[in-house]
């Protein structure tokens, strides 16, 4: 093996790397910037043949994000949030794209990313106290830190249907679709779920197509996003403000500056309908997540939950001109809030357009795919092409897909086989050196995904600076710490309505995985104090060691 010397010195070998990176998303890209800042080589291996992650993948007609543009957006340079320019209030895919390739060139992050690479699997070596990482272009790498950016929801849950197989029309997967462009004119589509990417892409759909049919199992509540343009007054005014705007988002519970006022501070039930209606219907013709911090007890009070909930549902029945359609398409089955609200263009609206039909799957069981199309209990359904907008194995969907070991061979699988175990979301006992980014047990799909990733990249930075400051080389959770912090987010959530509703959160989408409650509900803020704190106590719960072969190795790189 030949050895090589960086140009600071650091004596390392073609396939060995101080850290290695797995996905080229935002949590990824940025990252690879923090770690390459302080000193240390790094090799990113992202799947598709492009950077974007959540957005290289999910191309589908409508996807936009549900949470503002200017907030959904990086922080670490004010250079980069005053020179990009956002065209519309909610972002679309192929501008968050164009955007995550825009950073990609101008931090010069290429270079140290290798595209078209899917990791398979990934062992720690205690003889080297190294990761080894393999991927599947046949290759191993070798690295002091592991670092996981596959994403919340970045492992499509594919479909298994009877008689998928037979099928002659074509098939489309929300999560994996195509770049070129899908035509869907004159065509019969049927769309199954009615979750995001389905509430997003049926209202594109239904202007092409000649007839599309729905099939839903559950519906869910979706908010108005009140898209527009962003003039030019907009950008500026956000420019300007933009210190303030971060800090209030970083303090917020959802990573979010939405609006607190004094009726945010009060129960629902404390305010006189008049007033609590005037107060909803502001927050729902302002659009997006503002509903969310209307009152203090939405999520906690079920009571107040179904006081919001009703109005909700209120408003699908003023949308949707069928009587029996809206009631089909408001939901019942679980507290408002408690699966991710969506945010949408007309959806609600598009059920009034002649070619759009609703099948509900709990009256009318889909039976099997057929040649021809779809089969229920009551009939078969013609379609030209399907659309599976079925989502994802959130959470830990995509670290199941990697074959990753540590001591004595334990995978991840089988240590989370009863539901994830980490300390903070960011590390899990027994497995040295690894890093989830926005894991299970943060607030991460809580939240503004982008106040979350920065926050946990900036922690893991400082975390491996502190390591090298001290001359240690090995850092891993330790079982108190994590049994502690599982049992804590156990009891924030179990605080919450979360727990009534059967949402990807617990997993309820995928058959057989364990019902636990996943992600963090204690605030993007609170969690933020709390990590500080913990590093501010030398890291109070984890557990640091000096391995000598690593070292002699590699060398230890000042920070």
């Amino acid at each position: 093996m030949t050895i090589e010397h960086t140009q600071n010195g650091t004596t390392t070998s073609p396939n060995t790397y101080d850290a290695v990176i797995v996905g080229a998303g935002f949590s990824g890209l940025y990252m690879l910037y923090r770690l390459r800042e302080i000193g240390l080589s790094v090799r990113v291996f992202e799947a598709g043949d492009g950077v974007g992650g959540t957005w290289y993948w999910n191309r589908y007609p409508g996807a936009r994000c549900d949470v503002e543009s200017i907030d959904y957006s990086y922080s670490f340079s004010p250079e980069l949030e005053q020179e990009w320019e956002w065209t519309e209030r909610y972002p679309s895919q192929p501008e968050i794209l164009r955007y995550l390739e825009h950073v990609a060139d101008r931090f010069s992050l290429r270079p140290d990313i290798q595209l078209e690479t899917r990791v398979t699997a990934a062992s720690f070596n205690e003889a080297t106290n190294r990761w080894h990482i393999e991927t599947d272009q046949d290759e191993m790498v070798q690295a002091q830190f592991c670092i996981m950016a596959t994403g919340c929801l970045s492992k499509p849950n594919r479909p298994h249907y009877q008689g998928l197989e037979k099928f002659k029309g074509a098939t489309y997967h929300t999560g994996l679709w195509p770049k070129e462009d899908v035509d869907f004119t004159g065509k019969r589509v049927g769309v199954i779920g009615t979750g995001s990417s389905a509430i997003q892409s049926i209202p594109v759909i239904a202007h092409q197509a000649d007839h599309l049919y729905v099939f839903q199992r559950t519906p869910n509540f979706s908010l108005p996003a009140a898209n527009r343009p962003l003039d030019s007054a907009t950008q500026q005014t956000a420019k300007t403000n933009y210190p303030e705007r971060r800090q209030i988002a970083r303090e917020s519970a959802f990573g979010m500056p939405l609006e607190i006022n004094d009726l945010s501070l009060q129960s629902v039930l404390d305010v006189p309908p008049e007033e609590r209606e005037q107060e909803l219907e502001r927050r729902w013709e302002h659009g997006g997540f503002a509903m969310l911090a209307a009152f203090s007890d939405i999520i906690i009070n079920k009571e107040s939950n179904d006081t919001v909930a009703e109005f909700v549902r209120d408003k699908i029945r003023e949308k949707v001109d069928d009587p029996t359609v809206a009631n089909l398409l408001a939901p019942t089955n679980h507290p408002f809030a408690t699966k991710r609200p969506c945010v949408d263009i007309e959806y609600y609206e598009t059920y009034n357009r002649d070619n759009v039909t609703l099948v509900d799957m709990h009256n009318e069981p889909i039976e099997a795919i057929t040649e021809q199309g779809l089969r229920t209990s009551e009939g078969e359904y013609t379609l030209d092409a399907l659309v599976f907008a079925t989502g994802f194995d959130a959470m830990t969907g995509a670290l199941f897909a990697i074959d990753i070991r540590s001591k004595n061979n334990q995978s991840l699988k089988e240590k989370w086989s009863s539901g994830p175990r980490t300390y903070l979301g960011l590390m899990t006992a027994g497995f040295p050196n690894l890093y989830t980014i926005t894991g299970p047990g943060s607030p991460s799909v809580l939240s503004n995904m982008i106040v979350s990733i920065e926050q946990h990249v900036e922690w893991i930075t400082d975390a491996i600076k502190h390591m090298r400051t001290q001359g240690k080389t090995i850092m891993e959770a330790s079982v108190k710490a994590e049994d502690d912090w599982v049992q804590h987010v156990m009891e924030v959530g179990d605080a919450t309505l979360h727990p009534l509703a059967n949402s990807w959160y617990v997993g309820a989408n995928i058959p057989g995985k364990p019902r636990v409650f996943m992600p963090y509900i204690g605030g993007v803020g609170n969690y933020r104090m709390i990590c500080d704190q913990i590093a501010a106590n030398d890291y109070e719960g984890f557990v640091f060691t000096k391995a000598e072969a690593l070292e002699h190795e590699s060398g230890v790189r000042e920070a």
